[in-house]
């Protein structure tokens, strides 16, 4: 069995589950989010906690059994205080704008203008950061929808490895390659 998948999820105070029909929904102070459940799983609810249980030994069932409980941690998670994922885009005049809350246009470097439809699971903001880049805020109580939008975004125009200009995951490292002048010189 899994170790992981046995242990039981801890619900808070201001959180509800509910099991039927193959579907768990979860309800808390920031929204409420419902999850299929595979018929090779049971779901027992009681008052403060989920228990997860496989209804089998095998190799699949095992795996099954952790990605269950994982996808009800971050179910719970997402219902009590959210996910967020921030981008920045860097580059001479790189910029993004939210428009009327409904799609996110970005200037990177292309001959026009890149509109992303904005999912209505997801809020998106864009913001000047005081080095002058922008900066792009995913939130969102679907794990699973906030990274998608993010990676989606980052997609556009991922960082190069020369300059590092680009859209790329706030804190996240680029391995700068040298340019053509530091390579040409070692040869005679």
């Amino acid at each position: 069995m899994s170790r992981l998948g046995k242990k039981p999820v801890q619900i808070p105070q201001k959180v509800k589950a509910e099991f039927k029909n193959g579907v768990l929904e979860i309800t808390g102070p920031a929204g409420k989010l419902s999850q299929g459940i595979n018929n090779k799983i049971n779901i027992k609810v009681d008052k403060d906690s989920i228990l997860v249980e496989a209804l089998g030994e095998t190799r699949e069932h095992n795996m099954i059994h952790g990605l269950t409980r994982g996808l009800i941690v971050n179910m719970i998670e997402g219902v009590t205080k959210g996910f967020k994922k921030e981008l920045e885009a860097i580059g001479l005049g790189y910029k993004a704008n939210v428009e009327s809350g409904k799609k996110l246009v970005l200037a990177v470097g292309f001959s026009h203008l890149v509109n992303l439809p904005i999912p209505s699971t997801v809020k998106v903001t864009a913001a000047l950061t005081p080095d002058k880049n922008t900066l792009i805020t995913v939130t969102g109580i679907d794990k699973y929808e906030v990274g998608a939008f993010a990676a989606k975004i980052r997609a556009v125009k991922p960082p190069e490895p020369y300059k590092g200009f680009g859209v790329r995951y706030l804190g996240e490292k680029i391995i700068r390659k040298a340019g053509k002048a530091v390579a040409g010189s070692g040869k005679k």
